[in-house]
């Protein structure tokens, strides 16, 4: 017998002052058995920063929620989608290999990949070079310091706050605050 998910509440209330977003968002998480609390957060994180694309590209007519990710390699761990049905936003969380982040790059008006951990850099040295002609592809790098300190902020019901502001992201909860500040590597 296979083991569930686990399944995590989280309402986030994000306030993107870059943007001029401001929204809540009642979501769901269903942590693989596979994956770390870190990674977990690490897609949360990847919705709250991208959350501002609902009104700038889909002009609020449209879906942001959490993909299969682990559990369908052939899904992103977070899209977006606007009511017909079209991909606007593919985002990927870890080190995904170059073959299916290039066919995401066929599929979806944009692509977004978030890493996070200690061996990111190797693996940004691996793949830059198969990566460089798709021109809707962006590439992050979380500081491994933050992506390990979001896993503190994780719990089954979550109450969190994600505050936007000169590229920097403040997600914070009863259990403390966070600051991320992403690199742009692509």
């Amino acid at each position: 017998m296979a083991i569930k998910s686990t399944i995590f509440k989280a309402h986030l209330q994000i306030a993107d002052i870059d943007h001029a977003y401001y929204a809540d968002h009642a979501l769901t998480l269903a942590r693989h058995p596979s994956e770390t609390d870190e990674r977990m957060m690490v897609r949360l994180v990847a919705l709250a920063l991208n959350a501002h694309q609902l009104q700038g590209t889909c002009q609020g007519d449209g879906h942001l929620q959490f993909g299969a990710g682990l559990s369908d390699p052939n899904e992103p761990d977070v899209v977006l989608r606007d009511f017909t049905g079209r991909t606007r936003w593919w985002i990927e969380v870890g080190q995904p290999q170059d073959k299916p982040l290039l066919k995401a790059c066929g599929v979806a008006d944009g692509v977004c990949v978030y890493a996070f951990n200690h061996a990111a850099d190797v693996w940004w040295r691996g793949i830059q070079n198969a990566l460089t002609k798709p021109r809707n592809l962006q590439v992050w790098r979380i500081p491994s310091a933050s992506a390990q300190a979001l896993a503190a902020l994780a719990e089954r019901s979550m109450t969190l706050q994600a505050t936007v502001q000169e590229g920097v992201l403040m997600l914070g909860s009863a259990r403390g605050t966070v600051d991320v500040e992403c690199e742009r590597w692509l």
